[in-house]
């Protein structure tokens, strides 16, 4: 796959890291392979999520090729340069032909990036997965690479004001050791498995990273952090559902 417009977005991407002064810890590269198809499952707790992770790839010659929803595609900026990285867009509507189109790629060796959790973590904890990781490990009879990101929640993150002062902030991505679905598994026994490979992995990485959680905002509640505990986020989502609901009976 030939590509024109990933290269100087990579420029910018790495300028903006400079500015932010940033400081990268990656791990388990290793397991990223030199070749061949791969899905990187990755946890999600910010809007910058993407673009660490490909950056933490970029050592092994690689680039990533990431599901995004269809808003970002739609985006007047943002949608081509998405559509010129070869990224893959994800109608929620529609998802068979995304589906299809992350098969095509796996198959023809590229990595592609999903995020099993769908939307942003605010607990900063793994939520339960879609299968679709699986699915697609099952499809292209590839690996599934756990993937941890952590500290891009101190600069972007949802409901809280994104930070883009010179700060400095620990970021770590951490890969594990390639995940293989059996042949004729079961879809769920497989997402349990790969949920708890993440949550091992996001643990060890928390525990390494150096600084300290207690009382941040930005740290899960489980860490001494003041961030909702996931019970939290699906009253406040329970509550949203049914205040929607009210309003679309008014109207």
């Amino acid at each position: 796959m030939r590509d024109f417009v990933y290269p100087p977005v990579v420029v910018a991407i790495k300028t903006l890291w400079k500015y932010l002064g940033l400081k990268f810890s990656f791990s388990g590269m290793e397991n990223i392979p030199a070749k061949g198809g791969a899905i990187l499952a990755i946890n999600h707790i910010g809007y910058l999520d993407f673009a660490i992770t490909g950056t933490a790839v970029l050592p092994r010659k690689r680039y990533v090729r990431f599901m995004a929803k269809k808003e970002i595609f739609d985006h007047k900026l943002a949608g081509p340069l998405m559509r010129g990285m070869h990224h893959i867009c994800v109608d929620r509507s529609s998802g068979s032909s995304s589906f299809v189109a992350a098969l095509r790629y796996l198959r023809s060796g590229e990595i592609v990036g999903i995020f099993p959790e769908a939307t942003i973590s605010r607990s900063f904890e793994i939520k339960e997965l879609k299968t679709g990781a699986v699915r697609l490990a099952m499809g292209s009879d590839t690996p599934i690479i756990p993937t941890i990101v952590w500290g891009s929640q101190r600069i972007f993150t949802k409901k809280v004001k994104a930070n883009w002062r010179r700060n400095k902030f620990p970021i770590t991505v951490a890969f594990g050791q390639p995940f293989i679905v059996k042949k004729g598994q079961d879809v769920d026994e497989a997402e349990g498995q790969l949920r708890q490979l993440m949550k091992d992995l996001l643990i060890k990485v928390q525990n390494e990273y150096p600084d300290s959680h207690v009382g941040q905002r930005w740290a899960p509640a489980r860490l001494g952090g003041t961030a909702p505990t996931p019970e939290q986020v699906e009253i406040e989502w329970a509550e949203h559902l049914s205040q929607k609901a009210r309003n679309e009976e008014k109207n």
